[in-house]
């Protein structure tokens, strides 16, 4: 399979999981612009922090669609079909009960989400409403991180594509129904999402569906074969793990920001949407070195291994470069679009040069990343992204008091560089794990 990977299998994989990742953000104008038509601040404050909660909630097992991948990619690539079905069920049964267990849990996980960040009494109410309903779709959304990874390791990246479209195509249709043509306000964004939901769970299930129709998917002796669930349970705690710590530096840094001029907050938080952008079009080619990878360890090939890193990398920072251009050339307009406040754009010109330098510095972060859970590496993921942790807060405390936001800036653009070395570094064992 991989001694054949070729720059068109490549492009087959990520050019679709990139239009998709171009849908999230659509989904999200929506959301704001519909509730916004109702004329009061509350309704609009009630959907954002609510779908923040529960985003969060739900990114707690976004583990799923990364272990999912890397497992599944292996044993396709070793010609295991069972194991490639019983990985399915697997993850559907994660997806199932953590969804079931938000659903008990609701009322303590509310209450303690609204004593870490509290709002006011209206929009508080509001919010509970809102998450109230969306909540009993948690399986449904956590499915799709299932559905995601497997599809994405057998390199089924268009009918990722479709499910993604179709999730969040039935989410806009409904929202401008519900909201705008019935009045629903709050309640009625909720239900559409909720729907949106459970129409990605069943289009998921269908999507799979040549996969149901072998006997291996309910071959409960090898689905619940308690060394296969210990490795998974490991890869699954690191991937975990890691992606905390990275999502501890991304918060800690809007932290650090907070204790600057309000100009420098805001234009931190303008620039981050290009750091977004980067990461959306990264995606597409470190999910194909997820795939790719996987299939050349499953299949015991080092040369394959080696080709599937190599040929995604050069995607990858062919890619790298042509964003850190795009910021050059149309970056100062993309400030000017995304606030009309003059003093944000001016201080967020001034700190535009990183962004050019986000994606040129990253990449090898970005991509390894996808090459080390394509091999189900994860020690070496959460190992190396504790030391980059490390390395970015002694980078803030060392930087910031002298350089203010400079200094805040360079040192995330150290941890990428931090991340990148370090997984570089590790890179060798894995190969050598391939023979």
């Amino acid at each position: 399979m991989t001694n054949s990977l070729t720059h068109r299998r490549i492009l087959a994989v990520a050019g679709p999981i990139v239009l998709s990742n171009v849908t999230v953000p659509i989904l999200g104008l929506v959301d704001t612009g519909v509730i916004g038509q109702m004329g009061t601040a509350a309704p609009i404050g009630a959907v954002g922090i609510g779908a923040v909660i529960l985003s969060s909630l739900y990114w707690v097992f976004g583990f799923l669609r990364m272990g999912t991948t890397g497992l599944t990619a292996q044993a396709h690539g070793a010609g295991r079909t069972g194991e490639v079905a019983a990985m399915l069920t697997r993850a559907l049964m994660i997806a199932a009960i953590g969804g079931l267990g938000l659903i008990l849990l609701q009322l303590p996980l509310f209450w303690a989400a609204f004593q870490l960040a509290p709002a006011s009494p209206e929009v508080e109410a509001m919010a509970r409403d809102y998450m109230s309903i969306r909540i009993w779709g948690a399986p449904f959304a956590i499915s799709v991180y299932a559905f995601t990874g497997w599809l994405i390791a057998l390199e089924r990246a268009r009918a990722v594509l479709v499910l993604q479209v179709a999730m969040n195509g039935v989410n806009i249709a409904l929202d401008l129904w519900f909201v705008l043509g019935l009045g629903w306000g709050v309640e009625g964004v909720a239900i559409a999402t909720l729907i949106a939901e459970f129409t990605g769970g069943a289009l998921g299930l269908w999507l799979c569906r040549d996969m149901f129709g072998s006997p291996a998917w309910r071959d409960w002796v090898r689905v619940l074969d308690g060394p296969t669930l210990k490795n998974m349970a490991v890869v699954n705690t690191d991937i975990l793990i890691r992606s905390l710590l990275l999502m501890a530096v991304f918060t800690s840094f809007m932290f650090y920001g907070a204790g600057l001029s309000d100009a420098e907050l805001a234009a931190n938080q303008v620039l981050m949407q290009f750091l977004h952008v980067t990461a959306y079009a990264m995606d597409g080619f470190a999910f194909g070195a997820e795939t790719f990878v996987g299939q050349a360890l499953g299949a015991k090939n080092r040369v394959a291994l080696r080709r599937a890193s190599v040929m995604s990398s050069f995607w990858g920072a062919g890619i790298s470069c042509a964003l850190a251009l795009g910021f050059v050339v149309l970056g100062s307009w993309a400030i000017n679009v995304m606030t009309t406040a003059e003093e944000v754009r001016q201080v967020a010109r001034i700190f535009l040069p990183y962004m050019v330098l986000a994606p040129l510095l990253g990449w090898p972060a970005w991509m390894l990343d996808g090459i080390f859970i394509g091999a189900t590496r994860t020690g070496d993921m959460r190992n190396m992204m504790v030391i980059s942790a490390v390395i970015y807060f002694a980078a803030v405390y060392a930087l910031m008091p002298s350089l203010g936001n400079h200094g805040l800036w360079v040192a995330l653009l150290v941890s990428f560089i931090a991340r990148g070395a370090t997984l570089g570094w590790r890179y060798p064992a894995l190969e050598r794990a391939a023979s």
